[in-house]
């Protein structure tokens, strides 16, 4: 079992920049690929960015690919998203996932096996 508690979210303005974190617990960390989904009101739930187990691989959506930074720190347990340029389209809750396909970059979330709660990010125009 993995626990995952996203953090960083909040209300900015367009152009603005976030750092979203989210931290795991349970099993062994590095032995799962990480995702970044994020759902707006009434929308399906939408990839983001993945991150393979030793951070060698990122994969983005073309939507926030050169805006967005996937990371990972297996020594913290802990996986990042950078994001910078905010649009209002971004607007949205953030969820971090975990993955145990170690060596892949996921974007689909039936690949994924565990969930955090979210976290809200709005961005004004």
């Amino acid at each position: 079992q993995v626990q995952l508690v996203e953090s960083g979210g909040g209300l900015v303005q367009a152009g603005g920049s976030l750092r979203l974190s989210c931290a795991a617990s349970g099993r062994t960390f590095s032995s799962y690929a990480m995702g970044w989904f994020r759902q707006a009101p009434g929308k399906e739930r939408e990839f983001v960015a993945a991150i393979n187990w030793s951070g060698s691989n990122t994969y983005y959506a073309d939507s926030v690919k050169g805006r967005f930074t996937i990371s990972r720190g297996n020594a913290k347990n802990t996986v990042y998203l950078q994001m910078n340029s905010l649009k209002p389209e971004d607007t949205a809750v953030y969820l971090c996932a975990a993955s145990q396909l170690t060596y892949a970059t996921p974007v689909t979330t039936t690949l994924y096996d565990y969930w955090g709660q979210g976290t809200q990010v709005t961005v004004s125009s």
